[in-house]
C-alpha cells in the first residue's frame, strides 16, 4: 500500500475510534466485550465492529489478543522474577495452554523460551507470513555497542537525567512505521491555521504507545504531536494529550533518520548498563529541527525515556 492508498476515515470516526482504543489499552487486565467498548465510542456494537477493522486493520479480538501478549512479553523481558501464571490469569487466559498457544502466534516462541532467549538484546521483531500461513518471527540483534564512542560521537550524542515538565498537547494518531509524515502534514496544517508554529518555542514530538521490540513494525502505534500552552479539547482527528511531569533519561542526538531505530537501542543500553528502570510511561522524541532542510538531512532531536 503507498500513501495515495490509504483510505480516507472521517475524523468524526477517528476520534471516536482513538477514545476506544484508548480505553482498551487502559483495560488490557480486565474484561473487554463489545458492547462494552462500542459503547465507550458511542456506537452499536455492528457498526463499531466494522468501522473499528477499517481504522486499525484489525478485528476487535485479534487487536486485544495481540495487545494482551504484547503487554505480557513486556513483562517478560522487564521483569524476570514475575510468573508466568500471574501473566495468563492477569491478561484474561484461563489456562497456561491457551496463553502459550497464543504467544506462539505472535512470537513463535513460549513464554517460557521468549524470556530465556532474553530479547532484551534485540532491537526489533520482524514477524513474515507465508503464502501457506506459517509464521515466521525473527528477533533483529542491537548491532550498536554501547562502547564504540566513535558512534556516539558521530552522532553528538549528550545524554542526561532530567526532571521534565508537564507537557500539554495536541495529536493525531499514526499506525506503522511508514508515512508518518504525511500525518505531520496534517497535524501541521492545522496548527499553522491555529497561528501555533508562530511562536519561537513551538515543540513538536512523536510519542511511541507501543516498542519495536515487542510489536511488529506495521502494527505500532504512534502519535504525532504539537505541544500546546493550554489544554484542547479532542475534535475529529485532533486529539488532547498529556506528557505528565517526571524523570527521564533525555539523550541528545544528531542522526540519519535510518540510524534512529539504532540511537533508540543504544539509549536503552546506556540505560540498562547504568542501572536505570523503565516506566509503564511512553517514550518519545522531540525536534529541534526540520530534517529535510539539514545540509545531511538528520535529525537534531532528543529521545525521552521515562524512568522511575
Amino acid at each position: 500500500m503507498n500513501v495515495d492508498e490509504i483510505q480516507y476515515i472521517h475524523p468524526d470516526h477517528m476520534e471516536r475510534i482513538n477514545k476506544a482504543v484508548n480505553f482498551i489499552n487502559n483495560h488490557l487486565d480486565g474484561p473487554l466485550s463489545l458492547e462494552q467498548i462500542a459503547e465507550t465510542a458511542s456506537y452499536s456494537p455492528f457498526h463499531f465492529h466494522r468501522l473499528f477493522k477499517q481504522v486499525i486493520h484489525e478485528t476487535l479480538n485479534t487487536y486485544i489478543i495481540r495487545k494482551r501478549i504484547e503487554k505480557a512479553s513486556s513483562v517478560l523481558m522487564r521483569r524476570k522474577e514475575v510468573p508466568i501464571k500471574d501473566l495468563y490469569l492477569k491478561y484474561g487466559f484461563n489456562s497456561n495452554s491457551s496463553f502459550t498457544r497464543a504467544f506462539k502466534k505472535y512470537y513463535g516462541l513460549s513464554p517460557t523460551a521468549f524470556r530465556n532467549k532474553a530479547p532484551d538484546q534485540f532491537s526489533k521483531i520482524r514477524k513474515t507470513e507465508s503464502k501457506n500461513g506459517q509464521i515466521t518471527v525473527e528477533f533483529e540483534k542491537d548491532i550498536c555497542n554501547i562502547n564504540n564512542h566513535k558512534i556516539w560521537n558521530e552522532m553528538n550524542a549528550n545524554i542526561e537525567i532530567k526532571e521534565m515538565p508537564a507537557l500539554h498537547l495536541a495529536c493525531i494518531s499514526h499506525i506503522g512505521h511508514l508515512y508518518l509524515d504525511s500525518t505531520y502534514e496534517k497535524l501541521l496544517k492545522w496548527a499553522r491555521e491555529k497561528g501555533l508554529l508562530d511562536k519561537p518555542e513551538v515543540k513538536i514530538l512523536t510519542i511511541y504507545h507501543d516498542s519495536f521490540k515487542v510489536t511488529a513494525p506495521d502494527k505500532v502505534r504512534m502519535s504525532a504531536c504539537i505541544a500546546v500552552e493550554k489544554p484542547i479539547k479532542s475534535k475529529g482527528e485532533i486529539a488532547a494529550a498529556k506528557i505528565e511531569k517526571g524523570k527521564f533519561i533525555v539523550g541528545h542526538f544528531e542522526v540519519a533518520g535510518e540510524d534512529l531505530g539504532k540511537t533508540w537501542s543504544s539509549l536503552f543500553m546506556w540505560l540498562n548498563k547504568n542501572g536505570y528502570k523503565t516506566t509503564e510511561r511512553n517514550c518519545f522524541e522531540i525536534y529541534h529541527n526540520d530534517y529535510r532542510t539539514h545540509p545531511e538531512r538528520k535529525f537534531i532531536l532528543d529521545l525521552c525515556i521515562p524512568i522511575d
